[in-house]
């Protein structure tokens, strides 16, 4: 590895002495590879708790991504990243990745040319030193230990045992798959809540509503669960733990979007879920593909089909986004399939064809879901969808090219695609199962038979 550490408290650190404090002036450097090198990560540890393992650790990393070497601080629990300085903002650099206390006070990380990526923004407020706190905050205090910085006030998709969040902050995950795609973890007056994040378009696919009905000022986590607090400090309801550990932190799964709590196996030497919001993989939003459709075997398959040559692998069908006017467009509902996902009605105290038409002269929308209450809810995109035994009264409705579906009955040939292919997947996989049991009991019988091959 081309990465060298410019620090003599990295030999500390190895000689088994935790370090939780570092003072102004400090600088720490990670000189970066000139040629890229796919997967290669280098950390330069600086501080630790003196708790037992697994411990906090604070680190300057650099890791190569997207063809390029991105600068952080970090925070670890072990082997796991509960905070980073890039959560929001990615630092990319060449040459050098320089760490620095500034003798003003000021936290920031910078380049060979001197080039700022991230600061705490604390110059000229008294800072004297960078402290680890056994809860895993990392702090900036002044010469009578007064926090003027700490990484709590600026969560990422983790919240640590100790830590509180108010209804004006959020955890949020990383970008999905370079996109403007991402989920959130929300507290809001009557409920905490995930959402899945889509520009200006918000999508909620799990909550949770306290059973006292008291407004929820901050959720606050501890070794049995997670709690909602009133602004008196009044518990109104918990998030309770499932397993026998204390609780460490709080996750919001970055590439699922699932909410977990998590405890420290000794036995296992590794972080289990103690306790996770939703535990069907199709009631996560983003379970299949764009147009997929998540299945009662769990499996993904595409929701529309036209000619063999007019889809991506993706399931995405040719000339859909940016198709809008009543001439151009149609709407055909999927009979036995809603999305997970949840909105603000855009009407109510519409018809279902109020709905539709909605959609079709909306050019940015793809989707509608029309509930029997009379609302109506528009899509960006076409992702959470699952198949349903029982819609309790929604209607699902996706756009096509008008005229798509002729020769099979207007509305008729989607629906019946839909069947067949959830009927095809499910039905070979209780085929597989039948037939395994099948085979079980004829080798049982011939097994038990007093002479092999003999009629039983």
């Amino acid at each position: 590895m081309n990465i060298y550490v410019i620090v003599f408290l990295i030999q500390i650190l190895a000689e088994g002495y935790g370090i939780s404090d570092v003072h102004i002036g400090y600088q720490l450097t990670l000189a970066v590879p000139s040629a890229y090198t796919e997967g290669l990560s280098g950390r330069a540890y600086l501080m630790e708790t003196e708790q037992l393992s697994p411990n906090f650790r604070t680190a300057l990393s650099v890791e190569a991504i997207n063809e390029k070497y991105w600068c952080s601080l970090d925070i670890f629990l072990g082997d796991v990243r509960v905070w980073t300085s890039g959560h929001l903002s990615k630092f990319y650099t060449t040459e050098k990745c320089v760490l620095e206390l500034t003798y003003y006070g000021d936290l920031r990380l910078k380049d060979q040319n001197d080039r700022i990526g991230w600061r705490s923004g604390t110059s000229g407020q008294g800072v004297e030193r960078l402290q680890l706190l056994r809860t895993g905050n990392l702090v900036l205090v002044d010469s009578l230990n007064l926090i003027k910085w700490q990484s709590f006030n600026f969560p990422t998709n983790i919240m640590m045992w100790g830590q509180s969040l108010s209804s004006a902050t959020r955890l949020t995950s990383f970008p999905i798959n370079s996109s403007n795609l991402f989920y959130s973890f929300e507290i809001q007056y009557d409920k905490i809540a995930l959402y899945l994040n889509f520009g200006n378009w918000k999508y909620s696919y799990w909550e949770f509503r306290p059973s006292i009905k008291k407004n929820i000022t901050f959720v606050q986590l501890s070794s049995e669960g997670l709690g909602l607090f009133t602004g008196k400090h009044q518990k109104i309801d918990q998030i309770t733990s499932e397993g026998p550990e204390p609780l460490r932190f709080l996750a919001l799964g970055n590439n699922t979007g699932n909410l977990g709590l998590y405890h420290y196996s000794a036995e296992q030497g590794e972080f289990e879920e103690s306790y996770e919001a939703l535990n069907t993989s199709c009631d996560l939003p983003l379970a299949c593909k764009p147009y997929g459709i998540c299945t009662s075997s769990n499996m993904c398959s595409c929701i529309r089909v036209v000619e063999s040559d007019g889809f991506q692998p993706d399931c995405r069908a040719r000339n859909i986004e940016g198709l809008c006017g009543r001439s151009r467009a149609e709407m055909l509902e999927l009979r036995g399939a809603i999305t997970v996902l949840k909105g603000n009605p855009n009407e109510a105290n519409v018809t279902k064809e109020i709905c539709a038409n909605l959609c079709l002269d909306d050019c940015t929308c793809v989707a509608a879901q029309y509930t029997n209450l009379g609302e109506c809810f528009l899509y960006k995109f076409i992702r959470g969808i699952k198949q349903v035994e029982r819609r309790n009264g929604l209607i699902f409705m996706v756009k096509i090219p008008k005229g798509e579906d002729e020769g099979h009955g207007r509305h008729s040939g989607l629906q019946k695609w839909v069947i067949i292919v959830v009927g095809v997947v499910d039905g070979f996989i209780i085929f597989l199962v039948l037939g395994g049991v099948g085979y079980y009991i004829i080798r049982k019988k011939l097994k038990n038979s007093p002479i092999t091959g003999q009629e039983t």
